[in-house]
C-alpha cells in the first residue's frame, strides 16, 4: 500500500514550502506569459488538467507499494542544478523546465519507480505549460507560414480567383494578404497538441493508437489552417478588405479551432471502433 506517514507528510509540506519560495519568480513570469502571450493562453488549464489525472489515479496510486528509490535524489540534485545554470544564464525555457525535473526526482525518491511510471503522463504533459523559446518559436513559424502560403496558392486559383504569391504575402485583384506569425498556424498547433495528447491518452488504450492520434494532429492543425487562409482570401476577394480582417476572420479561427477539434473525436472513435470490433478471421 501507498501509504503516506507522518514523517512523509511533513517532509513533503517543507518540500512544498521550499520549492514554493524557490521557484516563486519562475511561477510569476510564467503566468505573466500565459496572461500575455496568446499562443500560450490555455497554458492556465494544464495544471488543472494533470491535477485531474493525478486524482483519477489515486486508488492505483493507494495500492501500490511504496519503494524509494535512489536515483530520484540523484534526478532532484540535477533538476536544482539546471535551476541554478538557467538562472544564471537568464534561460526562462530551462529555468520552467527544471520544475518538472525536481517534480520527478521527489517521486522517485519518495515513492519509486511503479508510481513514477503511473505518472509519468501527467508530469509530461506539463511540458505544454511552458513556452517555447523564441528562438524556436520563430524558427518553427516562418517554416510554417511559407508552407501555408505555398499550399493556399493553389487552392485560390483552383477556386477561380486570381493570385500571385511572393513569399508568405498573397496579391489578389483587389488586395494583398500576408501571412504574419498569428496565421501561421503555429498558435493552432500547440493547442491541438495539448489536446491532442489528452484526449489520445484518455480514450485509446494501445500506446501505438495513442501516438497515431497524438501525431495525427500535426496535419489536422495545418490543414485547418490553410482552410482559413483559403477562407480569408474568398472572403477578401467577394466582400472586400475589412470584412475578410474584421470579425470575421478571427470567428474564422474559432471555427476552424472547433471543426479540427471534431476531426480528432471522430479519428479517435474510428481507431477505438476498429479495436473493438470483431474479428473477421474468426467469423
Amino acid at each position: 500500500m501507498l501509504i503516506i506517514t507522518r514523517s512523509q507528510k511533513i517532509f513533503m509540506l517543507t518540500i512544498g514550502l521550499l520549492l514554493g519560495v524557490l521557484y516563486f519568480p519562475v511561477f510569476v513570469e510564467l503566468v505573466g506569459d500565459w496572461v500575455r502571450d496568446e499562443n500560450y493562453s490555455h497554458g492556465f488549464l494544464v495544471p488543472l488538467v494533470t491535477a485531474f489525472l493525478v486524482w483519477r489515479k489515486r486508488n492505483r496510486l493507494q495500492a501500490m507499494a511504496c519503494d524509494p528509490n535512489n536515483w530520484g535524489l540523484v534526478t532532484l540534485i540535477g533538476g536544482l542544478g539546471l535551476l541554478m545554470v538557467a538562472t544564471i544564464g537568464a534561460e526562462y525555457f530551462t529555468t520552467r523546465f527544471s520544475l518538472l525535473v525536481v517534480i520527478a526526482g521527489l517521486l522517485l525518491y519518495l515513492w519509486g519507480i511503479e508510481a513514477f511510471r503511473e505518472l509519468t503522463f501527467p508530469l509530461v504533459y506539463l511540458v505544454f505549460m511552458i513556452p517555447l523559446p523564441y528562438v524556436v518559436f520563430y524558427s518553427i513559424s516562418f517554416p510554417l507560414k511559407l508552407f501555408a502560403s505555398q499550399c493556399t496558392e493553389p487552392v485560390i486559383r483552383f477556386l477561380g480567383i486570381p493570385v500571385i504569391r511572393e513569399g508568405n504575402i498573397l496579391h489578389l485583384s483587389n488586395l494583398s494578404l500576408e501571412v504574419v506569425d498569428a496565421c501561421s498556424g503555429l498558435r493552432s498547433l500547440i493547442s491541438l497538441l495539448a489536446l491532442g495528447a489528452l484526449f489520445a491518452y484518455l480514450t485509446q488504450k494501445a500506446a501505438w493508437k495513442r501516438w497515431v492520434l497524438f501525431l495525427y494532429t500535426v496535419p489536422v492543425a495545418i490543414g485547418a489552417n490553410i482552410f482559413r487562409l483559403t477562407a480569408t482570401a474568398v472572403m477578401a476577394q467577394v466582400y472586400g478588405e475589412k470584412v475578410a480582417r474584421g470579425f470575421l476572420h478571427q470567428f474564422s479561427g474559432m471555427l476552424v479551432f472547433i471543426f479540427a477539434v471534431v476531426v480528432l473525436v471522430i479519428t479517435g472513435w474510428v481507431l477505438r471502433w476498429k479495436s473493438t470490433s470483431p474479428d473477421i478471421g474468426s467469423l
